[in-house]
């Protein structure tokens, strides 16, 4: 069994050391992502997943194909038949991914933190475990990074160690998303221990980091309701 909390340190030992190997590559494609933003936070406020994890996730799943589910790549417009299969069919690309998120495993609505080392551990359980159970970084994250080289599943329980994945993963699309909006932000693990349920420092929806799209979204709602 995979320990989620080793995972989450592990993710965040790579994040410092990250640096993008295709980065005129990831830094287009982020700026297409980008373009597409008020699609993304649309499904963020009705699922409270931030829209840059949803924008990498749909690069990931589908390259960014409106035609495509956020679950699995498949046309929203039908019943799927990969895994998640069975859903569908759906009236638009945004309420298939709200059910995407909300109603799949691992049910990404339902996280409360997206400090980076979660970020990145929930983006990784969303394609699968498969590659932390052999303790490798997973291309889903790390491909376009320094932290990946090569080993990727080419069909379900098949592992090909020299098989490189020419995706860009959601790390250096993250990192490209940051460069070219300042706005965007993670917080930064503090320590090689991860906080623990109800402790106040603790970054999460309702106690969001500093500078963090929670925090943003929490002052905006302050506001509105004027609230101090």
């Amino acid at each position: 069994m995979v320990d989620l909390n080793a995972l989450a340190r592990a993710n965040a030992d790579r994040w410092s050391r990250a640096k993008p190997t295709r980065k005129a590559e990831a830094a287009n494609v982020a700026a297409r992502l980008h373009k597409a933003r008020h699609r993304y936070q649309a499904v963020g406020r009705e699922t409270g997943v931030p829209w840059p994890a949803i924008a990498v996730i749909h690069e990931r799943e589908s390259s960014q194909d409106w035609r495509a589910s956020l679950a699995q790549g498949d046309s929203w417009n039908r019943v799927s038949v990969h895994v998640p299969a069975g859903r569908g069919p759906f009236e638009s690309w945004e309420a298939a991914a709200i059910d995407a998120l909300a109603e799949c495993p691992p049910f990404l609505a339902r996280h409360k933190d997206w400090s980076i080392a979660a970020a990145l551990t929930a983006l990784e359980t969303y394609n699968g475990i498969g590659y932390a159970a052999r303790g490798v970084p997973s291309p889903y994250l790390w491909s376009g990074t320094n932290q990946y080289r090569a080993g990727k599943y080419v069909r379900d329980g098949v592992y090909d160690p020299s098989k490189v994945d020419s995706q860009l993963g959601c790390a250096a699309l993250m990192i490209a998303l940051m460069e070219l909006d300042p706005e965007i932000g993670f917080a930064a693990t503090k320590s090689a221990k991860s906080p623990t349920a109800g402790d106040p420092a603790r970054p999460s929806l309702t106690n969001p980091s500093k500078g963090s799209i929670g925090a943003f979204v929490i002052n905006l709602v302050r506001a509105i309701l004027g609230r101090k």
